[in-house]
């Protein structure tokens, strides 16, 4: 895959259009204001019908899977939870990243992360509880995994633990820099199952909580340098009791425990990431060469001189790295080759990394106003950093790649 196909642009044009005329207009009130995006983005989805797709997606999907036919032991895929086109998708993510990344990770975590937590390892009956909702955005979702005391070691370092009491769960802990976290309807709470032996050996486990129930706690939204547009807060648990119907999957000893599950919800989460890096991309390099034309000093426009010209290459060249990453995902994703964690963390790395670098440059070539913000660059170069932390750290990302490859046999040659 070398480019979109023609129909696949034409829903570009559409969707780019529609942000124009009715996100464009809100930037600052979500970026700055008090408006959640939860409300715009519902919008977005019945405009273009992704609500409804996304509903009989699923139901498609249940049923299949529920009938007597025999089908794979595998847990299913995140891309195929999440009931949507990639392409679609993406073209979604990479658009809306134009202007308001934050809207892509609010998105994102609910309908992707938290979202397929349930519906690749839960029972019929919780993917019908609580997924259809989460598909639609009918109900906002939150992934709650990381821990104050945790960061890149979010399993080693994890200290929210659930204990056996009758045939329920007392739940105990905090969580932090959770994504929805102040909004969430549902969140997916992880922790450790506590049953006597030392910490480090415990199961990893995951339940599904709902908005307002006992010794659940959501606090206000956190300040933070970017991301505005995406609420992220703190979840506080205190002596919750849960049935094992909030359990994932009902059970304790699944194949592959919720440690597994969220190393499968990362790799969905980097391909993510590349589309929102190439989004920040596109915007950025789009408004400096029209500033290079139009900008004029010593006579002439600021587009002739050479060390310009070096940035608006280098801006080219991240472009068609990063674009050429997205088109391969997709390619793999509809072939049913899910990317590797390692081949993710190397597309997240780079694509990060890449976003930073154009988003900084084009602040600076922008001169005085691109410190300012409005033109947006301030913004989206605030925001292209939160890229290279979220989703994991890019040490964690160089972590993954090099054990990938010191693990895997060596090429013939």
């Amino acid at each position: 895959m070398l480019d979109w196909t023609d129909e696949q642009k034409m829903l570009r044009d559409a969707i780019r259009s529609y942000v124009d005329k009715e996100i464009v207009p809100l930037r600052d009130e979500l970026e700055h204001g008090d408006l959640p995006p939860y409300e715009v983005l519902r919008k977005m989805f019945t405009t273009f019908g992704i609500d409804e797709m996304a509903r009989d997606g699923f139901n498609r999907r249940l049923e299949r899977d529920v009938s007597p036919a025999p089908t794979s032991s595998e847990p299913r895929s995140s891309s195929q939870a999440s009931g949507f086109d990639p392409a679609l998708m993406l073209i979604l993510l990479i658009e809306l990243s134009r202007h308001c990344p934050g809207m892509v990770t609010a998105l994102g975590v609910s309908v992707g992360l938290t979202a397929s937590a349930i519906d690749n390892r839960g029972t019929p009956a919780q993917r019908e509880r609580w997924v259809p909702n989460l598909l639609t955005l009918d109900r906002i979702g939150a992934w709650a995994l990381t821990e104050p005391g945790s960061g890149s070691d979010a399993f080693g370092a994890m200290r929210a633990s659930a204990r056996r009491d009758g045939d329920d769960y007392i739940l105990n802990g905090s969580k932090t820099f959770i994504t929805n976290g102040p909004y969430a309807d549902t969140v997916v709470f992880i922790c450790k199952l506590d049953e006597g032996d030392p910490i480090d050996e415990r199961k990893i486990v995951s339940f599904v909580l709902d908005r307002g129930m006992p010794g659940l706690e959501q606090s206000r939204p956190l300040r933070k340098m970017g991301m505005h547009s995406s609420p992220t807060g703190e979840i506080f648990v205190s002596d919750l009791r849960a049935g094992r119907d909030r359990l994932i999957g009902e059970t304790e000893d699944s194949p592959t425990d919720a440690r597994d599950g969220a190393k499968g919800t990362f790799a969905t989460e980097r391909a993510g990431v590349a589309a929102m890096a190439l989004g920040i991309i596109e915007q950025c390099q789009s408004l400096c060469v029209e500033y290079a034309n139009d900008r004029v000093q010593f006579g002439q426009p600021i587009g002739q001189f050479q060390l310009i010209q070096d940035k608006l290459a280098r801006m080219e060249i991240a472009r068609l790295n990063v674009s050429n990453l997205v088109f391969r995902y997709i390619e793999a994703i509809n072939e049913n080759k899910p990317l590797s964690l390692a081949e993710a963390s190397a597309m997240k790395l780079y694509s990060a990394r890449a976003a930073t670098d154009v988003a900084l440059e084009a602040v600076q070539l922008f001169g005085g106003n691109g410190y300012m913000a409005e033109f947006g660059l301030e913004q989206l170069a605030r925001d292209a950093k939160a890229l290279q932390i979220y989703g994991g750290t890019d040490e964690l990302q160089i972590t993954h790649i090099a054990r990938g490859l010191l693990s895997s046999k060596p090429a013939n040659r």
